[in-house]
């Protein structure tokens, strides 16, 4: 800091950060280095507290501005003092933050005020802090004295603003259009972290379901139990990986241009608390995702069942829908690719008629599983009979195949295992 006046003033500034102590974590090794043997200083300071203390936990309050975090709120307290004799008048204090792209003003006191011998303008800043890099406290002082010019002076304080969180986020795509965000959370500060809160505030097109919680035996999310537990303590330079599920809404569903559009998913919104309870808050620039091209036609599974039983039909409701400009003419054909684990069953060959653009329509399928474990459905074609194109969809979908079960409700398979 530096005033720009060298001339006596009438006015003193002070100006002080607020802001918590620290854990001195060096200060025992410092002290081992400067006392002697006996530890003099060491049993002097447990006399004076009246029991022994750990040196390595004491607090040490901060000496200088220092440094503060993205997110953080910056809190000063500006003291404007009258040494003087006499009584100033027409006192203006105002006090902006400088960045590197903007000045914000944060304090502008009253035109015209008088300060008396003796008192002082004393305020409290506050500001949360939401750039980057070097900013500088400035803080103006203007007043009139008696036998002397108008008067003023400034003083410069600055401090760095550093990142606390490095924010890593991936995204994929699925088949049923929703969408997987992975982000990847590390706290990039010299000590540990409380994250209090890790968010998306999702765009208004999709809904979105945080997977970070516990299910419980009942399949139900667990109120107020996170997989990292109640309290989510992160260590400098240490990492959590969170998982979000964003569904579109089926108006966006229904219009395939306009889910082709919705590139913007939304912020993650983090909350965290230092060691010693100062909070932040960070929020990211808006997410961006790649969308998928699944060309001119599409095919999706809405429903199927999850587990099925060998040797008995079931069967799969699906939706076509039309990607194209044009309107399509389609013919349905099954082809028996998994055979002999799963064969199709009914008609295997139909016309499904005309398709407008962006428009869609809804067939029931049905296959018979020949053999047991997790087995693929593959075998769709659709076949554009205007433009004579063929569109192939194979490993559609999964399903899981238990053995043929006796009226009792018990395993042929397991019995005849048993009984061989």
């Amino acid at each position: 800091m530096a005033d720009s006046a060298k001339i006596e003033h009438n006015l003193a500034l002070k100006v002080m950060r607020l802001t918590r102590p620290t854990f001195g974590a060096e200060l025992q090794s410092s002290l081992s280095s400067t006392t002697s043997g006996s530890g003099s200083l060491e049993k002097s300071l447990s006399t004076v507290l009246g029991s022994p203390i750990n040196l390595g936990q004491a607090f040490i309050l901060p000496q200088s501005f220092g440094s503060i975090y993205l997110g953080e709120t910056f809190m000063s307290y500006v003291s404007l003092h009258n040494d003087s004799t006499e009584t100033s008048d027409n006192v203006v204090l105002k006090c902006d933050l400088q960045t590197a792209t903007q000045r914000l003003p944060i304090l502008q006191s009253a035109q015209g005020g008088q300060l008396h011998s003796g008192d002082s303008i004393d305020q409290v800043l506050s500001h949360e802090v939401k750039e980057l890099g070097t900013h500088i406290l400035v803080c103006e002082v203007s007043y009139s004295a008696p036998g002397k010019s108008k008067m003023n002076f400034r003083k410069f304080f600055k401090f760095n603003v550093m990142k606390p969180l490095d924010v890593k986020t991936k995204f994929y795509n699925a088949e049923s259009e929703d969408v997987f965000l992975e982000a990847q959370v590390q706290n990039v500060t010299a000590g540990p972290l409380c994250l209090e809160k890790v968010g998306l505030d999702h765009s208004p097109m999709f809904k979105v379901t945080s997977l970070n919680q516990v299910i419980g035996l009942d399949g139900n999310v667990q109120a107020e139990k996170h997989v990292f537990g109640r309290y989510n303590y992160l260590q400098p330079q240490d990492s959590r990986q969170y998982l979000f599920c964003l569904t579109p809404k089926n108006e966006l569903k229904s219009n395939y241009k306009q889910l082709r559009g919705a590139t913007n998913i939304g912020k993650m919104d983090i909350i965290w608390r230092t060691n010693m309870g100062d909070r932040g808050r960070l929020q990211t620039s808006q997410l961006q995702r790649m969308t998928p091209n699944h060309g001119d036609v599409r095919f999706n599974v809405e429903s199927i069942p999850s587990i099925v039983r060998i040797n008995e039909a079931f069967k799969l409701t699906c939706v076509i829908m039309n990607n194209s400009d044009r309107t399509l003419d389609l013919e349905l054909s099954l082809e028996s690719v998994n055979k002999p684990k799963m064969l199709w069953t009914g008609s295997t060959s139909r016309k499904l008629g005309l398709i407008e653009p962006s428009g869609s329509t809804e067939i029931m399928l049905e296959c018979v599983p020949q053999d047991t474990a997790l087995q693929i459905i593959s075998g769709v074609k659709l076949t554009d009979t205007s433009l004579k194109r063929s569109y192939d969809f194979d490993n559609i979908c999964h399903v899981y195949v238990k053995p043929k079960m006796d009226p009792d409700g018990t395993d042929l398979k397991l019995i005849s295992n048993a009984a061989g």
